[in-house]
């Protein structure tokens, strides 16, 4: 008898369910028995079967891959745990459509959907040729912060980076050499992310001719160095420091180079 059981829940949709007493996920065997049951579960109708499972029960999560599962996303609090407390679930599916886990095609799709995504932000370093940089004064957090944004799924950091000033700033520009990329921890309610710096070139008079997307820009600022260190996030201003130098560095840590 297996210890897992598939029922529709509604019309072409199956959901999987187990049993949790005897830990069935650690036989070598079980993700190839469970995707020979998925495979009948299509032949029988099922155009889609589904599961939740733990976020921390990483070993039966391999299995459910290993039958051709693919992650979709995390739900917090979503599912019950020890003593009370809620767990975070991650709900993983499998379509008919969907090539064989023993495919080619079929393992670059689960490693397409199960490997680590990380946040991209790119910002431009715009300079009025005096020393000084251009800041924005942002809506939704006390920090100035150089301009430009998070890149979107699909797009190029530079391609972003011309786009957020565009929508932020009302300006085109010309988005020059990237000066560094920074690596960035996790910082108060955001988790970690790699920084592009972009040069967007001297534009001294970008501060009197930008249009500002009021609900994200306050107010735009020319600063250099030190009047930056009163208004940033002591990241930034590291990485300030480090564009003020002229060297540069190719690749840098929460705003410093590697020791």
């Amino acid at each position: 008898m297996v210890p897992w059981q598939i029922d529709e829940t509604s019309p072409g949709i199956g959901l999987l369910t187990w049993d949790d007493s005897d830990p069935w996920w650690l036989d070598p065997q079980a993700g190839a028995a469970l995707g020979d049951q998925l495979e009948r579960a299509f032949g029988n109708g099922l155009g889609r079967v589904e599961a939740e499972v733990a976020v921390e029960d990483r070993e039966l999560r391999r299995t459910l891959h290993r039958a051709g599962l693919r992650p979709e996303g995390r739900s917090r609090g979503r599912l019950p745990g020890p003593g009370g407390h809620r767990r975070d679930g991650v709900r993983v599916a499998r379509l008919a459509g969907d090539p064989h886990p023993d495919t080619r095609a079929g393992h670059l799709a689960m490693l397409n959907a199960t490997l680590a995504l990380k946040r991209v932000i790119a910002q431009g370093l715009i300079r009025d040729g005096a020393g000084r940089f251009l800041l924005c004064e942002l809506t939704y957090k006390q920090e100035w912060d150089l301009p430009g944004g998070v890149v979107d799924p699909h797009e190029s950091p530079a391609h972003a980076l011309a786009r957020e000033v565009g929508e932020e700033l009302g300006h085109e520009v010309s988005v020059g050499e990237l000066l560094t990329v920074d690596w960035l921890p996790p910082y108060r309610q955001w988790d970690d992310a790699l920084l592009c710096v972009f040069d967007l070139g001297v534009h001294p008079d970008l501060r009197e001719q930008a249009v500002l997307q009021r609900n994200e820009i306050a107010a735009v600022h020319w600063a250099d160095v030190d009047e930056a260190r009163a208004h940033v996030a002591p990241y930034v201003a590291r990485l300030l420091e480090q564009l003020a130098s002229g060297e540069h560095p190719p690749y840098l840590e929460d705003g410093l180079p590697r020791s």
